[in-house]
């Protein structure tokens, strides 16, 4: 394959794949709204969590544990639509945490569990 060639290809693949990583990191994470809940299981977390709305607060409430013994922890991530941020975590197989944080200005959050 001539240097000419070889040099159009890469061009080619690099902006090919540079094209798909931005539509893939474009999409927005969904808020949720209330009233909801959630109860997520992934490898190693489990939880469960509810989101209730009143006076122009949101409240986001429950609980999450860690089901693995990997030295690793459960964490719930939460983004409130007002900009705050909050996270809880359960440490070590079995542990099971209680939470509650109540955000002012918003009805929406974001929740996520995670292993960390």
């Amino acid at each position: 394959m001539s240097a000419v060639r070889k040099t159009l290809t890469s061009a080619v693949s690099a902006v090919i794949l540079a094209g798909g990583l931005a539509v893939g990191a474009a999409g927005p994470a969904s808020a949720a709204t209330c009233p909801s809940s959630a109860s997520p299981v992934i490898d190693g977390a489990q939880a469960s969590w509810s989101l209730r709305c009143s006076g122009g607060n949101v409240t986001v409430a429950g609980w999450l544990q860690d089901t693995r013994m990997d030295g690793k922890c459960a964490v719930v991530r939460i983004n409130a639509g007002n900009g705050a941020y909050r996270t809880k975590s359960a440490c070590s197989s079995g542990v099971r945490e209680q939470f509650s944080f109540t955000f002012a200005g918003t009805k929406t959050a974001q929740v996520r569990l995670a292993i960390a």
